[in-house]
């Protein structure tokens, strides 16, 4: 298979995803057109030089629908001639997009491609485009669709984690994006977005909240109590009908915070390298992909982690720092514990929790965040993985050149 290089990558920061959010104003396809248009201008490669392009978009519908990323190229000025899709798997979309373009260079069908996502969560709701666990009762009855909050707190229960512990976790999250925030650690990659006046909307990630303490947490209540009183609870019990009760830890302070986003990387051959003079900044080493146990839901990090190691011949202990996207507190939590990994090399710079999740975009950010503090640091190895509902998980492993 070919090599396949990580040459750059550029986002937006992230704005809290409700109306009085800065990037309310900004539509889905000017935050997607903003990051491809500054990609390009940041690196100067011709738009003909890129073989395909795809963005993740959890809720594409409305705003957001139609393929985005066609329009979004249009809007950016890549020409007539570069194809945009659009991908939806859930929370690992954006990384799916650079895990087919993995493929694809891997595979000799092309030689540069961009791949990431976006996400205006403040403009398209989520559950926004319905689907068929939500709207089917057959298909509900045979295999119901269990909400992710509700599917966090079994994984906690299962895990014995407390509510206390979660807490901490989420503390923590807040306190190392503070400070990597304050140290500009995130400054390389960010692009401050404009309004159509050239005026600027937003320069930094908006929704952190560095001060928190354990006391604040501890005064929010659990948001899926009702939802399991409802009839979820019962549902998880009959597959886990060891547990007496599913214990509810999550709140709006422990799981990922809602909010508006875009990203881009940029991906391309040994060939592109010697075309272009474009210096490569990490290579991929493998991707990979799996769904394990619907109802958990998301459990997915701890195989597909071991399918894309086994993939590239690599250990646990090969790799120096991780991305483990904060869905909810416990998901890194529940990664660490399952591999016994150090917490200094998980998520060092905060994650979901205190920066937010922007859901088709959140892969391209972590690839991007971690690069960047691969390079900060002198280390080598990173490997980013996020779970997706319905069990799914995607996971992709780089080095750097």
């Amino acid at each position: 298979m070919n090599d396949v290089f990580v040459y750059d990558h550029v986002r937006t920061p992230r704005g809290k995803g409700r109306p009085d959010g800065a990037l309310h104003g900004t539509t889905p396809v000017r935050l997607a057109a903003h990051v491809l248009r500054g990609l390009r201008e940041r690196n100067g490669f011709d738009a003909d030089e890129i073989d395909d392009v795809g963005l993740g978009v959890v809720m594409p519908v409305g705003e957001q629908g139609a393929d985005i990323t066609r329009a979004a190229l249009l809007a950016a000025g890549y020409g007539d001639g570069v194809t945009g899709y659009q991908l939806n798997r859930f929370c690992t979309s954006a990384l799916d997009t650079l895990k087919m373009g993995h493929a694809l260079i891997a595979a000799g069908q092309a030689e540069a491609v961009i791949g990431g996502g976006v996400e205006s969560m403040s403009r398209v709701a989520i559950g926004s485009d319905g689907g068929a666990t939500y709207t089917d009762p057959a298909i509900g009855r045979h295999h119901p669709y269990i909400p992710n909050g509700v599917a966090a707190d079994l994984m906690a229960t299962l895990e014995g984690f407390s509510r206390e512990q979660v807490d901490a976790y989420a503390c923590e999250s807040q306190r190392r994006a503070g400070a990597a925030q304050a140290a500009g650690y995130f400054d390389r990659s960010l692009l401050p977005v404009l309004d159509e006046l050239g005026r600027e909307v937003l320069a930094r990630d908006e929704a952190l909240r560095p001060g928190t303490t354990l006391a604040d947490l501890a005064k929010l209540k659990p948001v899926f109590t009702a939802l399991g009183e409802e009839g979820f609870d019962s549902i998880v019990l009959q597959r886990y009908p060891h547990l007496a009760a599913i214990d509810h830890v999550h709140t709006g302070g422990n799981a990922s915070g809602i909010v508006d986003g875009a990203c881009a990387v940029l991906l391309g051959s040994r060939a592109f390298v010697q075309r272009t003079q474009l210096k490569p900044r990490a290579r991929i080493l493998a991707s990979a992909s799996c769904a394990s146990e619907p109802l958990l839901s998301l459990g997915g990090p701890m195989p597909v982690t071991k399918r894309a190691l086994d993939r590239c011949g690599m250990s646990i202990q090969d790799i120096d720092l991780f991305e483990v996207n904060e869905a909810f507190a416990v998901v890194p939590m529940a990664y660490m514990r399952h591999f016994d990994i150090d917490p200094a090399r998980v998520n060092v710079n905060g994650g979901a929790i205190a920066l937010g999740h922007p859901l088709g975009a959140t892969g391209a950010i972590l690839l991007g965040t971690v690069l960047d503090e691969l390079e900060r640091r002198g280390q080598a190895t990173a490997l980013v993985t996020l779970c997706a509902a319905a069990g799914q998980a995607t996971a992709l492993i780089i080095e750097r050149t």
